[in-house]
This record gives C-alpha cells, sequence and structure tokens, in this order.
C-alpha cells in the first residue's frame, strides 16, 4: 500500500506521464476513509484510474504540478465548509484549523472550492471540471450565505465548474469516470443521479420537475423574496430523496440549474467494498516535520458502520446530504477493519467510537422508505415517534459484542451520539445496560440541545421530557454498575425560536442539575439547513409561519453567556439578559439565583440602582424596561 502521489516526484516513482484526474482539496491529504477526498480517490484507483492529490495549492505552480489530467479536475472545499473551517459563529476567524499540517490556520482560500475553480479555468482554459464535497454539496441551490449576510447564486455557477456532485459521490464518481474515459464530453453527462448541471434556459426543455422560485426572486431581501425563499428550501428539502425525489431546477438569470435526483444508497456489498479500499490511515508523511494534521486524531481508531439519518434535525445537514434511508456495512467488513486497527504500531487497544452520523441505527427506519422513499413533510423521530419506526438494536449489539472479543481490543467506546429517544423507545433493555457496562469511556455524550419544548419543536427535536426519561435510566444503570458515568449534553443557544426566556429557562435548568457545559454551540447558520432558511428569513419554510429569531450579535451573545452563567466573564452578560427580561428574582445569592448583584451602586446597564443589601431596586426608566418586556413577549 502507498499514499497516492502529490508531488511529480511521486508521481514519476509510479511510472505515471499523465494522471487521469487531479483532485483539488482545501484540506491536507488524509488517506482515511472519514475523509470524503481518500474515499473518492481510492474509488477512482480501485476502478484503474490514476489520481494525483492536490491538497491546499498555494500558487499557480502548484495547480500545474501534475500538468493537464487526461480526464478532469476534480475539486472539493475539505471535509467541512471552508468558512466554517475559517470562522466561528460570531464571525471572529479561527486561529487553527484541524485539517492543516500542524492545525495552522489560512492555508486555504475563503470559498474554496471557488476559488481553486476559477483559478483552474483561468490557468488551464476549458478542461472539464466537476466539483464535490460538502461545501459543494450545501451550496448547489441559490443560498443564504451568513458571512456575506445576502443569497449567492449557486455554486456551480459562482464557480464556473461544469458538473456539481452532491451528496455521497461514490455512485456518481464512477460513472463520470466512466464515460468521460469513453470518450463522452463533460456536458453531455446530463443524466447522472447525484448531480447537478447549468444549462441555457432558451434551450432547455423541461421534464417533469419541481421548480423552485428563481435566483432573482429569493435574493431579494424584502419580506417577499424572504418568503420564495422559504418556499425555495421546503421544496429542495422535500425532493432529496432517492426514490420519490423528483429532478429539481432553479433559474439563474438567463441559466437554469438542473439537480438531478439523489443517487442510489449504496448497498451494504458496495459500502463494504469502499471501506475495505487500502487506505493508509493516516496523514501523508511529508507533514509530519510541520505537525501532522490534528483532524486525524478523533478518527484513527474509529469505524464508521452506518450512513443516513432518520433524524434530520432541522440544524443539521447531514441528512440533506448523506438522507434519512439508513445503509450499513456488515459485521464481517466492520470487524476486519477492526483488526487492521489492533495491528497499527500506536493503538493502544481503545477502539474510539463505531459509529456515524447516529451510532445506533443499522437499518431504515420502516419498510416502507425502501419502496416509497421518506414521508414528504414528515420526521420519523419527532416531534413523537412514527408508529411505523422499526426499533432494534439487536444488530448493532451483535456487531459490539464480536468487536469486543477481538484480541488486542480493551474497550470499545461509542462517541458520535446515541440517539437517546430512539433508545428509550426499544423495549428490550439488552442495549441500553451494555451500552452503559461497556461502551461509555466515563462520559457519553448526547444531544438533548435544549429544554424548551417550543424551540425544540423549531429544531426538529423531540419534547425535553424524552432526555429526562432518557437520563433517569441511564443513571440508574449506572448506579446499578456501581460506575461513575455521567452524560454530557450538546447544547445550543440562539437556535430560531429561542427568546431570552427560553436561554434563561436552560441556564436554570444547567444550575439544578449542577451542569457547567465547557463548551457551548451558539446556533451557526451553515449552508443547506432548514434552521438556516428560519434564520434569513424568520419563517418556517414547513408553515410560512412567522419564527423568533435571535439575529443581533448582542441577544446572541446573551443566549450564550446563560448556558455558562458562572464564567466571570460572561456576568455583565448575564446580568443584562435577566434585566431585559425582568428576572430580578434571578440575581442574587441565593440557591436559585444565577448570577449575584453588582457591589457598586448602579449596573452601568440599565439605569438599575440598589437597596444596600444588593439587591436591585425598580428601573429608573420603567418605559425602557417595559420595552424591553414587549420586545420579549412579542
Amino acid at each position: 500500500m502507498a499514499f497516492l502521489p502529490i508531488t511529480t516526484e511521486e508521481r514519476h516513482a509510479r511510472g505515471w506521464e499523465q494522471p487521469d484526474f487531479v483532485l483539488i482539496t482545501g484540506d491536507a491529504y488524509v488517506d482515511h476513509p472519514s475523509f470524503g477526498t481518500a474515499i473518492i480517490s481510492r474509488v477512482l484507483e480501485n476502478r484503474g484510474y490514476r489520481v494525483c492529490i492536490g491538497a491546499q495549492p498555494q500558487s499557480d505552480e502548484d495547480y500545474r504540478r501534475f500538468g493537464v489530467p487526461r480526464l478532469a479536475f476534480l475539486i472539493n472545499g475539505g471535509n467541512i465548509d471552508s468558512m466554517v473551517a475559517h470562522y466561528t459563529a460570531a464571525k471572529r476567524r479561527r486561529s487553527e484549523d484541524a485539517y492543516s499540517p500542524g492545525g495552522k490556520a489560512g492555508l486555504r482560500p475563503d470559498r474554496a472550492t471557488i476559488v481553486y475553480s476559477r483559478r483552474v479555468r483561468a490557468l488551464f482554459g476549458d478542461v472539464p471540471i466537476a466539483i464535490g464535497g460538502l461545501e459543494a454539496s450545501l451550496r448547489r441551490f441559490a443560498h443564504y450565505d451568513y458571512w456575506d449576510d445576502a443569497v449567492r447564486p449557486s455554486i456551480l455557477q459562482d464557480s464556473g465548474a461544469d458538473l456539481l456532485m452532491y451528496g455521497m459521490g461514490e455512485r456518481h464518481i464512477v460513472e463520470i469516470a466512466d464515460r468521460l474515459a469513453a470518450g463522452e464530453p463533460m456536458h453531455a453527462l446530463t443524466d447522472i443521479r447525484g448531480t447537478c448541471y447549468m444549462t441555457d434556459a432558451a434551450t432547455y426543455s423541461p421534464m417533469p420537475c419541481a421548480e423552485c422560485p428563481t435566483y432573482d426572486q429569493v435574493r431579494q431581501p424584502d419580506a417577499t423574496g424572504k418568503k420564495q425563499y422559504a418556499i425555495s428550501c421546503r421544496i429542495q428539502q422535500e425532493e432529496h430523496d432517492p426514490i420519490r425525489g423528483k429532478t429539481v431546477i432553479q433559474r439563474h438569470g438567463e441559466q437554469i440549474l438542473v439537480q438531478n435526483p439523489p443517487s442510489l444508497p449504496l448497498s451494504t456489498q458496495e459500502m463494504d467494498a469502499v471501506y475495505g479500499l487500502p487506505y493508509m490511515r493516516d496523514y501523508h508523511p511529508s507533514y509530519e516535520a510541520r505537525g501532522g494534521v490534528p483532524g486525524i486524531a478523533e478518527v484513527k481508531f474509529s469505524i464508521i458502520h452506518n450512513r443516513g439519518c432518520i433524524g434530520a434535525c432541522n440544524f443539521c445537514a447531514l441528512a440533506y446530504h448523506q438522507g434519512r434511508i439508513i445503509t450499513s456495512r456488515s459485521h464481517d467488513s466492520v470487524v476486519q477493519e477492526a483488526k487492521q486497527i489492533t495491528a497499527m504500531p500506536d493503538f493502544k487497544g481503545y477502539i474510539h467510537d463505531v459509529g456515524g452520523p447516529t451510532a445506533n441505527f443499522r437499518t431504515p427506519a420502516c419498510d416502507a422508505q425502501l419502496k416509497r422513499g421518506v414521508c414528504k413533510g414528515k420526521k420519523c423521530l419527532a416531534p413523537d415517534l412514527c408508529p411505523a419506526v422499526k426499533v432494534s438494536h439487536e444488530d448493532y449489539l451483535s456487531l459490539l459484542r464480536r468487536l469486543r472479543q477481538l484480541p488486542g481490543v480493551k474497550k470499545v467506546f461509542i462517541r458520535s451520539g446515541i440517539r437517546y429517544d430512539y433508545l428509550n423507545a426499544d423495549k428490550d433493555e439488552r442495549f441500553f445496560k451494555e451500552l452503559v457496562r461497556h461502551h461509555v469511556s466515563g462520559q457519553l455524550k448526547v444531544a438533548p440541545e435544549h429544554v424548551s419544548d417550543r424551540v425544540l419543536q423549531y429544531m426538529g427535536k423531540p419534547s425535553f421530557r424524552v432526555y429526562e426519561q432518557f437520563r433517569k435510566r441511564f443513571y440508574e444503570l449506572t448506579k446499578s454498575e456501581g460506575k461513575k458515568q455521567y452524560l454530557v449534553p450538546y447544547l445550543m443557544s440562539s437556535h430560531p425560536g429561542s427568546t431570552i426566556n427560553d436561554a434563561i429557562k436552560l441556564a436554570r435548568f444547567l444550575k439544578k442539575e449542577g451542569l457547567h457545559p465547557e463548551q457551548v454551540q451558539d446556533f451557526y447558520p451553515t449552508p443547506g439547513t432548514i434552521s438556516t432558511c428560519m434564520f434569513y428569513t424568520g419563517l418556517d419554510p414547513a408553515t410560512l409561519q412567522p419564527v423568533y429569531v435571535p439575529r443581533t450579535p448582542q441577544e446572541k451573545a446573551e443566549q450564550r453567556a446563560l448556558l455558562q452563567y458562572y464564567r466571570p466573564e460572561n456576568r455583565q452578560l448575564v446580568l443584562r439578559a435577566l434585566q431585559k427580561a425582568g428576572r430580578y428574582d434571578l440575581i442574587g445569592t441565593g440557591a436559585g439565583c444565577l448570577v449575584a448583584p453588582d457591589t457598586t451602586h448602579r449596573t452601568g446597564l440599565s439605569g438599575t440602582s440598589r437597596h444596600k443589601s444588593g439587591r436591585p431596586t425598580a428601573p429608573r426608566s420603567k418605559d425602557k424596561f417595559s420595552r424591553y418586556r414587549r420586545k420579549n413577549k412579542s
């Protein structure tokens, strides 16, 4: 086994005069099946194609390194959107990049897919270019861009590429490669599932399709434009189904974006073949002197056993990228990968994760999904579990038992997330008991996200009482095992629908439970999600009804600070939020209070004065605080 070439010397060492494909990526080259670049390049290699990797090009010479590929350039922005890689939810520049050598920031450009594609076009003229990866997949239609605070056109038009691959790419990359190799031009590849292309509006003959509002309509920042954007989002989400999904089109001026239906999910045998390819499971050795690539640490000793997510939370793009139909690998395939891991020289006996988008899914939600597709406009798990969902952990439990028995394996952990509502619904507690007994590394990460049922409804999550039911049983089983194990809840501030009062409710829950979350995720409006549509439009795309959106940096900071009310640096923000909400009962030193009062005569925030005891009096400007209360209630 060997890494694919990333230098001219490595290409010559293989005796290649010309590669078939040059794959340009925004990440450092990591040959591990958790990285899309590794999967696509190894799939092509397995089909007999010569692939060179252009990782994080910095100069024209880097683009020219391998010459003109025989078939095409393939371009992606990396494992995550390049803007997310560069900026926090507060739009502050990140100081590190986990997918770059040494974690160094700045080795990929903003909007990497667009920059790379335009540069290739400038340097090589009419050479075929296909873009893919998460960045391209989630920006395939006209989309709200949080960093521009505006609607941008399809990334396919913006980049000048010929073809866009969305979703998981193994099927369509092989068809694209084979047809190009057979002599078909790139512009003729208009019928491949899982791809998008642009065509002239004047010559396009619409087939049976779903048509979104035009780019010119959805880009308008007024109420009408935002309503059209929400309608467009709903159409795109509803038709993202490989069984019943239609072709979707969206007009961009004199061009039309055409999205073919999604690619069919891989079968178990096909997934086994993909994950059985000869990955090196590490970063290219040339990065060693530069500190390696930090992004490999979390996945090096982890195994992906499934794809897809029936949960389909509104803030998450996984279902829109991978689909809602669960596919999984065979036990033998997973066990074989585990054996490879145990043979690695730096393996210490711990398999860090056996998961995927959600760890405890192994089969489609119900039999109907494989015949009719997923239900349009409905979720499998929220707000309540659909009666048709088949709940069973028997197959997953059997797989974990096999892995635990492998020589050299001390522990098999589950870190990618348990869908606790699905677990609650399983009347057979064998998996729950063995999860607690064998598969928790002291802490189990779960994602209740919030405590307000109204906010959870906008998130596409179940009621908070479902989490409380799970939490109660988890600690009962943990106690019966004589273990000290804890739940680490993922929580989100400032999601559409969340008011200051909702954030206060969440803070009070944390106070009651004695939880001090070290990390809190402020809602991040990334392309392609339903929640981002709510953030931009102020509308729920499912109903077109208004949704309250905490939009200003000040309110977002206050909601985030409430979740970490105990930190001294958050004190003034928490005081301000509680005063705005009129929750003076939570300012003090009592057991139920969130923050102590200021020791000075005034807070300096809203003209609030204090008794000698330190308790706040009524605000001096009643009108000002009444305005805060009215705004909060609305």
